[in-house]
């Protein structure tokens, strides 16, 4: 529909024409049934022409089209007020403000109408929020629930040049920021708006989870204490610290925080998904699984709960979860997030059980959606390769030489992921002399910082920037690096970063930290590519959710590899994961030799030692050396022609 023609609608509506526009509207809709404005337009001039079962047909339709569509809530809502059925009315306010926070028509309904004094406060926080908020902001707000973002930055930068010093503004600039993924914007204007109004919780609130996106956690986790310090009572208080403290690895306080929230409120499905990632961190899956069924109990449609259950690798579904996750996905409502999990959810259940054709077609399904709502180009990350082959040569390298910390602690374990890097780690770390962590983002948080801002179609300065350093200034990076990392290591001499992505940037380590050791994990092409597709990221990684994006990055991982062999001689271990089980006595004392130690009893009973493990395989980790993750893919073979095909 032309811009035009809404915008007459509008007018009618806002002019009380309620019969002329809903016939505009509904002769409109015969051209362009599935117009999601139109169909909005048309419920409102139903309504207001008493026409409500035609109103509820049009917002279901539209709901079918766009399941987070707040304002399609918001008139059902209505609906149902006028037909006096005030509960269910409530229930779609509520769906509507978890939508679009900004709609207070909502926010009153839920005040005025809800029985539940919890609803009520939180109603009327909100009302006296948006109350208060500039109708311009409102807007804004508006804008960015509903995914219009150029709007939304254009009418916010709009009121900043009339109003320099808005606080809110620059809040919600920087909200915009993030939506653009760019965080170091965000964390700029959350700077500045504390710098006005110290005591401004909100921007406190946003700022730590912008710090925690950049993944500066230790910053973050400070950030936290400080207010949980000032608001010591508040449960999203609590809830921000908690989530600070699983980052830098105080599992047990983070654990203490979640129990006394599921205390006051036992009825929040997601307390009871963080409670279940902590405990499954720390090897507790008895009571992560219960967590995990907690939160589905409470919200059957809780997409992240299923996949989290799934995720465990270890986890029976039983047919009745089956058929209960498949009459989810039949929800009009659903939203993509959940669609994708519960799909994945249920590839992984059908494996388990061995229906392997309607298990794949559950995992191409949820990767057909995640990789739709994703901006990946493999040719971006291929040219991202080619700039550290060009640079990084022989001569290049050479003139690095003596720069950077001679610090041997560090271990870098990268590659592809689903190589077996978290078996290596599990092995390594079983050694008492060698700390594990986790994925530490400071590498890659180098590369963001010396790359500047990049735009599309605009060259990269790294990693030619390095030319630039000087020899104090690629030791005192490497320096940092060791700083920065302290707090996710114990008493070792030695520690590991599991960063995988880290392959792409062994230029950089080498130049920073040049005695670092460096182990590459490596897998069969077809396993490793297919049990990269069947995994779902909790973020990153986003070339995994289809075959020529995946076969593509994995020739390129290799291509490099085979670079840095080249440029670095001698200096790489790459362990191949269907060695490490064939012969894992041999595969473990080669490591050893590599790093040059001897491996400990305990290095060979991995699966016994009690540590934290944070990433899809921490269950697997923990059991023997099987043959079982080597031929999984197997079972797939008839549906991997396309991937075949790619990789050759």
């Amino acid at each position: 529909m032309h811009q035009k023609q809404q915008t007459y609608i509008q007018q009618l509506i806002q002019s009380g024409q309620f019969e002329q526009a809903r016939e505009q509207a509904t002769s409109l809709l015969q051209e362009t049934p599935n117009d999601s404005e139109l169909l909005y337009l048309a419920a409102v001039s139903c309504r207001y022409s008493a026409q409500y079962q035609q109103a509820t047909t049009y917002l279901e339709a539209l709901l079918t089209l766009s399941p987070s569509y707040g304002r399609a809530y918001q008139e059902l809502g209505h609906n149902l007020k006028v037909l006096n059925q005030p509960q269910k009315a409530v229930e779609h306010y509520i769906n509507a403000v978890k939508f679009n926070p900004s709609l207070l028509a909502s926010w009153q309904a839920i005040h005025d109408l809800s029985s539940n004094k919890e609803q009520q406060i939180t109603a009327q926080h909100n009302i006296n929020y948006l109350s208060h908020l500039p109708k311009p902001l409102q807007s804004v707000l508006s804008f960015i629930a509903e995914d219009k973002i150029e709007k939304a930055e254009k009418l916010c930068r709009h009121f900043l040049l009339q109003q320099p010093k808005h606080v809110e503004a620059m809040r919600l600039l920087a909200k915009i920021a993030e939506q653009h993924h760019v965080l170091d914007d965000a964390e700029l204007l959350l700077a500045t708006c504390l710098q006005l109004e110290p005591n401004n919780y909100w921007a406190q609130f946003d700022q730590i989870n912008v710090l925690h996106k950049r993944q500066k956690f230790e910053i973050a986790y400070e950030k936290a204490v400080e207010l949980a310090k000032r608001l010591p009572e508040d449960p999203s208080t609590m809830l921000t610290l908690a989530n600070q403290e699983a980052a830098v690895g105080k599992y047990d306080e983070a654990i203490n925080h979640y129990r006394t929230l599921i205390a006051k409120n036992s009825n929040d499905p997601l307390m009871h998904l963080l409670l279940g990632h902590t405990l499954k961190t720390i090897g507790d899956q008895d009571q992560a699984t219960k967590s995990y069924l907690k939160a589905i109990d409470i919200n059957d449609s809780f997409g992240d709960a299923y996949w989290s259950l799934a995720n465990l690798k270890t986890f029976t579904f039983p047919q009745t979860l089956i058929n209960q996750m498949s009459n989810v996905l039949r929800q009009a409502s659903l939203n993509d997030n959940d669609k994708v999990q519960l799909h994945f959810a249920l590839g992984k259940a059908l494996e388990i059980n061995k229906h392997y054709q309607k298990s794949f077609e559950h995992y191409q399904q949820g990767n057909r959606i995640k990789r739709a709502s994703l901006s990946y180009d493999h040719t971006t990350m291929t040219n991202n390769f080619a700039l550290q082959k060009s640079f990084f040569t022989k001569e290049k390298i050479a003139s690095l030489s003596g720069s950077g910390n001679e610090a041997k602690d560090p271990i870098f374990i990268l590659g592809l992921p689903r190589t077996g890097s978290t078996l290596v780690e599990q092995i390594l770390s079983s050694h008492s002399d060698i700390d594990g962590t986790l994925e530490l983002p400071n590498i890659l948080a180098y590369v963001q910082e010396l790359n500047g801002r990049k735009y599309k179609h605009v060259e990269a300065k790294y990693p030619k920037v390095l030319a630039h350093l000087d020899k104090s200034e690629l030791y005192a990076l490497g320096e940092r690096y060791l700083e920065e990392t302290k707090i996710y290591r114990d008493i070792a001499p030695y520690f590991i970063d599991k960063m995988p992505n880290n392959f792409r940037h062994i230029g950089l380590i080498k130049s920073i930290l040049p005695n670092a050791k460096i182990i590459d994990t490596r897998r069969a092409p077809l396993s490793c590519c297919f049990s990269v597709y069947k995994q779902l990221f909790a973020e990153g990684q986003e070339f995994s959710y289809d075959f020529k994006d995946i076969a593509e990055y994995y020739k390129g991982y290799c291509d490099l590899m085979t670079h840095w062999h080249e440029v670095y001689p001698q200096q790489i271990l790459t362990v191949n994961y269907e060695a490490l089980v064939a012969e894992p006595e041999k595969t473990i004392n080669q490591m050893f030799t590599y790093l040059g130690f001897k491996a400990e009893p305990a290095c060979f009973e991995f699966y016994k030692t009690k540590r934290a493990v944070r990433t899809a395989s921490s269950e697997q980790v923990r059991q023997p050396i099987n043959q079982k993750g080597v031929e999984q893919w197997k079972h797939y073979q008839p549906y991997l022609q396309e991937l075949e095909q790619y990789l050759i």
